[in-house]
C-alpha cells in the first residue's frame, strides 16, 4: 500500500521500458539491411498510463537504450517526456525532464526493474519495483508490485498509485463517460 501523503506528493511519474513497460525481451530483424527493434507492450498498461493523464498527472519515459518503438509507443500514449540514451546512462535525460518540468526528484516515482535503474530509484521520492525486479531493486523501493514487467505491472502501480491519492474512481469514471457519448474528433485522443 501507497502511503496517501507520499501519493499526493507526486507531480510526475515516470517508467523504465525494458522489464517494466514490456517482459524484457527484444525481437531483433534486418529487413533490406534495415535494423529493426520490436518490443511487445501490455495494453491495460497503457490504459493506466492513459488513467494518469486523465487526473493531470504527467509521465515520462527513462531508458537506457535508444529504440523507435519506444518513441512510438511513447506518441501514441502521449507521453509527456522521454529520454533514451544508448549508453544506458538514465540519470542525465531524467534530471533534463526534471528540471523542464521544475521537479524536484523526491516529487517523482520511478518504476524500475534492474541494475540501470538504481541510480534513479535511490533519488526519487517513491521508488517501485515490479514483480520481475532483481533482489537489489527490490531492497530499495518503497513499494513492491507483484505484476511483471509487460504483463501488467505498470497498471497495478497507476491503480495502487491512483488509490493511494483516492483518484482512482475519478480517473476510470471519466474514461468511461468519455466512451459513454458519441463519438467525436478523436484524433488528438491517445489509444491504449
Amino acid at each position: 500500500m501507497i502511503d496517501p501523503t507520499l501519493a499526493r506528493s507526486i507531480k510526475l511519474v515516470a517508467f523504465d521500458v525494458d522489464g517494466v513497460m514490456t517482459d524484457g525481451g527484444i525481437y531483433l530483424g534486418d529487413v533490406d539491411g534495415r535494423r529493426l527493434e520490436f518490443k511487445r507492450y501490455e495494453i491495460q498498461d497503457g490504459l493506466g498510463i492513459y488513467m494518469l493523464r486523465l487526473v493531470n498527472i504527467p509521465v515520462a519515459i527513462v531508458t537506457g537504450r535508444v529504440s523507435e518503438s519506444v518513441r512510438l509507443r511513447a506518441q501514441e500514449l502521449n507521453v509527456d517526456d522521454v529520454a533514451q540514451d544508448p549508453d544506458g546512462h538514465k540519470l542525465a535525460g531524467f534530471m533534463k525532464i526534471l528540471e523542464k518540468r521544475g521537479v524536484r526528484p523526491e516529487e517523482v516515482a520511478f518504476v524500475g526493474d534492474d541494475f540501470p535503474d538504481v541510480s534513479l530509484l535511490r533519488i526519487v521520492g517513491l521508488p517501485v519495483a515490479v514483480g520481475n525486479a532483481i533482489p537489489e531493486v527490490r531492497a530499495i523501493c518503497r513499494h513492491q508490485l507483484v505484476r511483471t514487467g509487460g504483463r501488467g505491472a505498470v497498471r497495478e502501480f497507476v491503480e495502487d498509485f491512483l488509490k493511494a491519492r483516492n483518484e482512482w474512481d475519478v480517473a476510470w469514471n471519466r474514461y468511461v463517460d468519455a466512451r459513454s457519448r458519441p463519438k467525436t474528433d478523436a484524433k488528438d485522443e491517445p489509444s491504449q
